[in-house]
């Protein structure tokens, strides 16, 4: 009988809607409980393994405490693979999208004020990366079920996740979709990351790149050709920061205006093609 990998669910800071995402599969979740041995899914089970080796930890959220980020070091320790889930654990979500200006303290204060907060100590949200090596990434906001279930297979057999490096205009294009940028809506499917079959576009609505900035992403020329049908620069650049998080920060920085960098310089960059600095796997939007 061939042994089951051991497989561990984990969230931190976000909306929780990739573990939600997995959760709703009513059809597939036996099987996926089937496929591989889940010792660690709150969502799912009371019963927690947390001291074991894993084979595979999938982990949605951002880093946003010090506990946060002594805990995700824990579990990269006891796991053979770890794949990040959604944008938050990818880039850091919405809440990086002020990554590498140096002002989360002042935001941070004009919100607490002067509260005490004994719980947990806060710091700026930041993707899981900033702080372990992740081997794969499911972008996503939420992620894609059969993204998911296309990279939970292939690991439950060894094997690794394809990679995929199309933008979200492809998929408008194969869905024969209007283009919304030549209806002159701020539409940044030119520079995002495929994966949800141009799920805004298909209904009428522009991209707003939760998937994360392509492999190939040509900012420059999005933000001229979105000037050129007269939005402001800062709306432009508002858009492309609000899921691009770390990476736009690290990729797009002195593109976007964004001068200090003091903690964002550590930032790594997360590239579907398999060729992050140094590392030896990427992420992965699924089986298009």
């Amino acid at each position: 009988m061939v042994k089951k990998p051991k497989v561990g669910f984990y969230s931190f800071s976000g909306c929780e809607g990739d573990l939600l995402t997995i959760i709703h599969c009513e059809d597939e979740l036996l099987d996926i409980f089937g496929a591989v041995d889940v010792r660690s899914f709150r969502m799912a089970s009371s019963e927690r393994h947390d001291d074991e080796s894993l084979d595979v930890a999938f982990v949605e959220g951002s880093i946003t405490t010090k506990q946060q980020s002594e805990k995700i070091k824990k579990i990269r320790e006891r796991s053979s693979v770890i794949v990040a889930i959604g944008s938050c654990a990818c880039y850091g979500g919405p809440q990086s999208a002020r990554l590498g200006y140096d002002d989360w303290e002042e935001r941070f204060k004009k919100v607490y004020a002067g509260a005490r907060l004994t719980i947990v100590k806060p710091q700026e949200s930041q993707p899981l990366d900033e702080y372990i090596k992740v081997d794969y990434y499911i972008p996503g906001c939420p992620m894609d079920k059969h993204q998911f279930f296309y990279a939970l297979t292939r690991l439950a057999k060894g094997m690794p996740v394809e990679l995929s490096r199309f933008p979200v205009c492809a998929e408008c294009k194969w869905n024969e979709n209007e283009c919304l940028l030549l209806k002159g809506q701020l539409c940044l499917g030119p520079v995002t990351a495929g994966g949800c079959n141009s799920r805004c576009p298909n209904y009428g609505l522009p991209c707003i790149g939760c998937w994360g900035p392509t492999d190939e992403a040509n900012v420059a020329s999005e933000i001229n050709l979105l000037k050129e049908r007269n939005f402001r620069e800062q709306e432009i650049v508002n858009k492309l920061r609000l899921f691009g998080g770390s990476s736009m920060v690290k990729r797009f920085g002195e593109l976007l205006g964004i001068k200090k960098t003091s903690h964002a310089s550590s930032v790594k960059t997360i590239s579907r093609s398999g060729k992050k600095p140094a590392a030896s796997k990427s992420s992965t939007t699924g089986n298009k």
